[in-house]
């Protein structure tokens, strides 16, 4: 593991010589915010030693370097889902390499279904926690202590001041913004209504098919972190319809601009 970091953080620093502070992963849809950046260097995964390669529509495939809000920040166009076949340590390691680049905040974006009755297709959810209910954890295995403890704590895995910038960010552009627990899931089915009854009764607001495994290794990193969901779709009783992946994506472009605005700005104020 730690070979193939160095490996792949040093080939990095080879070919871009970038120091990025910041780290963007880009979910479904929210590929947008790579227009914001003033773009110095990009590297297509199948050209990074020990990436993988994304499989999924709408999901690019590129590491973006570059300045937005005045930062060094690194983007990942297209991130890596469990789903795909892939472990929870190839899901994660794309984070690993961030860190030994010198990222210290990773602000995550995602597409999610909403099981809050007080939300709509369309509204922005800050997370404020999370629930792992995938069948994995990037961390079991071997422990590097160079990679962070054994027993990370997790009750600040999302950054209060970070929600606290962003809530106000949104309040002064007018953009509507809910806050809300997430629940990290496998796919890639959708969830039945049955599931989508139990996520809500054990307290999440909102599932969704990723997330999870980079925020728990960022946190292992001791990085500061902070993510915001799309509701694309309700699993809310009565509120359910057939929803399929290209709906997740138009829905997710329709908000784009708002989710923009805001990381682009939370960005410029770290």
């Amino acid at each position: 593991m730690l070979e193939k970091i160095k490996e792949t953080g040093t080939y990095i620093q080879t070919k871009t010589n970038f120091k990025p502070e910041v780290g963007i992963i880009l979910g479904t849809g929210l590929g947008g915010l790579v227009k914001e950046i003033e773009i110095e260097h990009s590297l297509g995964y199948e050209s990074i030693p020990n990436f993988p390669v994304s499989t999924v529509e709408g999901h690019s495939g590129k590491l973006i370097f570059g300045k937005l809000g005045g930062k060094n920040v690194v983007a990942m166009q297209g991130r890596f889902h469990y789903y795909e076949g892939y472990s929870m340590r190839e899901v994660t390691f794309p984070v690993r390499v961030m860190k030994f680049l010198g990222v210290h905040t990773l602000l995550v974006s995602n597409a999610s279904g909403g099981m809050n009755p007080d939300f709509s297709i369309g509204d922005l959810m800050i997370l404020n926690d999370h629930i792992n209910l995938f069948p994995d954890n990037p961390l079991i295995g071997r422990n590097y202590k160079e990679l962070g403890p054994r027993f990370p704590d997790m009750s600040k895995t999302y950054d209060k001041e970070l929600i606290n910038k962003a809530v106000e960010i949104a309040g002064k552009k007018g953009i509507k913004v809910q806050q809300g627990v997430y629940a990290g899931l496998t796919g890639p089915c959708f969830e039945t209504p049955a599931e989508y009854k139990y996520i809500r009764i054990i307290g999440a607001d909102a599932v969704g098919m990723s997330t999870v495994p980079e925020v728990i290794v960022a946190r292992h990193g001791e990085m500061r972190c902070f993510a915001m969901s799309i509701i694309t779709d309700l699993g809310v009783e009565g509120k359910i319809v057939e929803v399929t992946h290209q709906d997740v994506i138009e829905v997710a472009a329709k908000a784009e601009v708002k989710m923009t605005q805001i990381m682009k700005e939370l960005v410029s104020s770290l």
